[in-house]
């Protein structure tokens, strides 16, 4: 099985011009910059730093000020890289699978998630810190469990062919912090990855 695509998170990070026309010099300027910023944020985060204000300025070749002038803190431009990255993941996750039968598409489901995940993980570490004292991306964590979940939920059979106890060790086994702990803590490789999921499902599930 060949490795997955990693799809470079800095392409995430589109100007405000390509979402909205600029109207004069000044307005383009702007947009550029936060732009830019958002595009250094993630860049600084790919390259294992720990993202502050300062470092962020100067890898968008910016001043503070400029920073603060369109993010208000950095918990502000953390959650604008959020709902970009929240939006990529949405998309890779929505696309139909398709196997036929449930278990099946279990199986096809931990090949997706693992490009998800790939994807959003430095974002996913960097954030970790910055999340437990922010009320809001906490909430915007939440929120996207609640999603992961319930595209696991949507994919089982309507009759109670799982109990919910399997149905809640469904949901960690193929959640980022498993993909995470396999990754990082455990040193497999991204199909080793897969494949340790793969079988653990499978043996839950059964035939």
């Amino acid at each position: 099985m060949t490795e997955p695509p990693v799809t470079d998170i800095s392409r995430f990070a589109a100007t405000p011009m390509e979402r909205s026309p600029p109207q004069d010099g000044r307005r383009r300027r702007g947009q550029d910059n936060r732009g830019r910023i958002i595009a250094a944020m993630l860049d600084v985060i790919r390259s294992g730093e720990t993202p502050t204000a300062e470092l962020v300025a100067a890898r968008a070749d910016v001043g503070l000020r400029t920073v603060f002038r369109h993010f208000q803190d950095m918990d502000s431009l953390y959650r604008e890289i959020s709902t970009a990255i929240e939006g990529e993941l949405r998309t890779i996750t929505a696309r139909p699978l398709k196997a036929h039968h449930w278990r099946d598409r279990l199986m096809e489901l931990i090949e997706r998630r693992a490009m998800a995940f790939e994807t959003i993980a430095p974002f996913e570490t960097a954030s970790r810190g910055v999340r437990r004292r922010s009320k809001v991306l906490q909430a915007d964590h939440l929120r996207l469990v609640k999603i992961l979940r319930g595209v696991i939920e949507a994919e089982l059979p309507t009759d109670p062919v799982l109990d919910r106890a399997l149905v809640e060790v469904l949901d960690l086994l193929l959640s980022f912090e498993a993909w995470s702990r396999l990754r990082c803590e455990q040193g497999l490789t991204v199909t080793e990855a897969q494949n340790a999921l793969k079988s653990a499902v499978s043996r839950m599930i059964g035939d």
